[in-house]
């Protein structure tokens, strides 16, 4: 059971890192361990800064380069996710199917898909501690990025089966699960 995670579409330098992030969400991730770009204030980027420009202002890294390296990272990613329809198979097989939420207290309390459990340091070691790592376990967001540092954390630590929810609860409402409300998220200027 795996559908396919769509492709990126193609990247190029004149790209906006938003719009990068919004094609790859993991594009940040693959720029920081391959580049050391983005991943704190010092090496931090723009959401309206262009590829090109990041790339320039970074040792002049080539574009074509940082873009190969992103789109293969890109396909590491797709191997770490489940889409949203074959996660609705997969708990309708598996009633006790694990499921994590890697969003804010706030965001858990406020709507979640039923009969998950919100990541705490505690739930985590508790996990670790006697969880089957050979057992399939679902993590989700908002919209599927971080997920995808959670879900690669776990893998990190022998669970073989964990996935991330491709686009997060939001694409899980509009593609299976309509009663769960869809909501945005204010960022503050």
């Amino acid at each position: 059971m795996s559908t396919p995670i769509a492709d990126p579409p193609p990247l190029s330098g004149d790209m906006t890192m938003s719009e990068v992030l919004r094609a790859c969400p993991g594009a940040q991730r693959a720029l920081f361990a391959r580049y050391h770009i983005g991943g704190c204030s010092s090496c931090g980027f723009r959401p309206d800064e262009t590829l090109a420009g990041v790339c320039a202002r970074n040792d002049n890294i080539p574009v074509e380069e940082a873009i190969a390296h992103i789109q293969a990272s890109h396909q590491s990613d797709a191997s770490l996710q489940i889409s949203p329809r074959d996660f609705a198979t997969l708990r309708s097989e598996r009633p006790g199917l694990k499921i994590l939420d890697a969003r804010t207290r706030e965001e858990h309390e406020a709507v979640c898909i039923p009969g998950s459990q919100l990541i705490t340091q505690e739930l985590i070691q508790s996990i670790f501690a006697s969880a089957d790592k050979t057992q399939p376990l679902v993590i989700y967001d908002h919209q599927g990025a971080r997920s995808l540092d959670a879900v690669a954390y776990f893998v990190g630590h022998g669970f073989s089966e964990a996935k991330c929810l491709a686009g997060g609860i939001d694409a899980y409402s509009e593609q299976v699960d309509p009663s769960l409300p869809r909501y945005r998220i204010e960022l503050e200027d």
